[in-house]
């Protein structure tokens, strides 16, 4: 029978855990073994009695055979290498593994003989919808960045009649109109404010405007960006630079700018620069989604608040991780759905023709297959 282990996660800040006792019941019903490391899923909200009840076997830090007998490894992100070094040749490595660039990963994977299966390569297809683990993540960190631009914001995001006088709704500028921006203009109407959404792509305007927001007119040119499947491509220098001075504009009326724009593989492109930041209303707020590839804003850092020009600049990569239980369970089920059929009689096998195991099959047994994905 398939063995599956599921451990815990270490990387700074990471409160998620890559299956439920809901997804160790499902891969049960399919005649799998499935491992779960001791408190693996504490910092989610699932007790270890949860996964026993669901059929799981608890293994302890001293009990780590598991490591060299495990034929599926679930993850959220990679784990350390001395664990990696423990698996079989051939072992298959399920989960976000930051693959860009990453010679690091390559190393490993290669000297040890693992699959490895990158969620961030899966094809954005229709038929890939539920195993989408990037869209249901986003999805997340664009609600929440709503929430916490909120809470750090010096006014209210709704429009209130007092006696003392009316307080006018606050202004809110989302750069970028993918899952995450999206999410964010629901969150941010439904809390009150009024909503500006910035996309390079002219097809996002009428899901904007159907959400209630207000599509930010960009500049012509002559070549305009586009997407590529399913993803933002990026942008020339020439609508970079137009783009720049339509933003400004819109910039210095907002209290908060939620940036969520992205290009796969990619540096996120620089949206605000300083000189955009000094022309914004001190006591405003920038939510950056984008500062893991770099930033969309100028001067943000990673799990930090800076203050610059009276601006708040909070670099905030982690927020699924800061709504670990439901995270955890989005995620979870994304997993299940892309390797259920792929398993029969408690046995997988992968169907390396299958156009969704070959879009995100970095290495088979160590031989690795997509090779530019680390070159970038």
């Amino acid at each position: 029978m398939t063995k599956i282990l599921i451990p815990s996660e270490t990387t700074s800040g990471e409160r998620r855990v890559s299956a439920t006792p809901e997804a160790v019941k499902k891969l049960k019903s399919l005649g799998c073994d499935v491992y779960i490391e001791c408190s693996a899923g504490k910092l989610s909200g699932f007790s270890d009695l949860s996964y026993e009840e669901s059929g799981g076997t608890m293994i302890s830090d001293l009990d780590q055979k598991i490591w060299s007998e495990a034929d599926l490894i679930f993850c959220v992100q990679t784990p350390s290498e001395d664990k990696l070094t423990k698996l079989k040749k051939g072992a298959v490595l399920l989960g976000l593994l930051n693959p860009y660039g990453n010679k690091e990963l390559l190393r490993i994977i290669n000297s040890n003989k693992i699959s490895a299966l990158s969620l961030e390569l899966l094809p954005r297809i229709s038929r890939a919808q539920s195993s989408d683990v990037l869209s249901s993540q986003a999805n997340i960190a664009g609600y929440k960045a709503v929430l916490l631009a909120a809470s750090e914001l010096d006014r209210y995001f709704p429009m209130l009649m007092t006696a003392a006088g009316t307080v006018q709704p606050a202004k809110v500028v989302v750069l970028g109109g993918g899952v995450a921006g999206l999410q964010a203009v629901a969150t941010a109407k439904r809390l009150g404010a009024i909503v500006f959404v910035s996309d390079i792509r002219p097809a996002v305007k009428e899901q904007v405007e159907s959400l209630g927001a207000r599509f930010i007119e960009l500049p012509e040119v002559d070549e305009k960006p586009g997407e590529a499947g399913g993803y933002a491509k990026a942008a020339t220098p020439e609508f970079l630079s137009k783009q720049k001075a339509t933003l400004t504009k819109y910039l210095s009326e907002a209290d908060v700018a939620i940036c969520t724009a992205q290009v796969l593989g990619k540096r996120a492109p620089v949206l605000i620069d300083t000189s955009m930041i000094e022309k914004m209303r001190p006591g405003s707020v920038v939510i950056d989604l984008a500062v893991s590839q770099g930033g969309n804003c100028e001067g943000t850092k990673s799990n930090e608040t800076t203050i610059k020009d009276g601006v708040k600049l909070i670099g905030a990569g982690e927020l699924p991780s800061s709504v670990p239980y439901d995270a955890s369970s989005l995620y979870a089920k994304n997993l299940t759905s892309l390797i259920t059929p792929f398993i029969k009689d408690g046995l997988i096998k992968l169907d390396k023709e299958d156009e969704l195991i070959s879009g995100c099959l970095l290495s088979d047994e160590g031989v690795v297959l997509q090779n530019k994905v680390f070159e970038n």
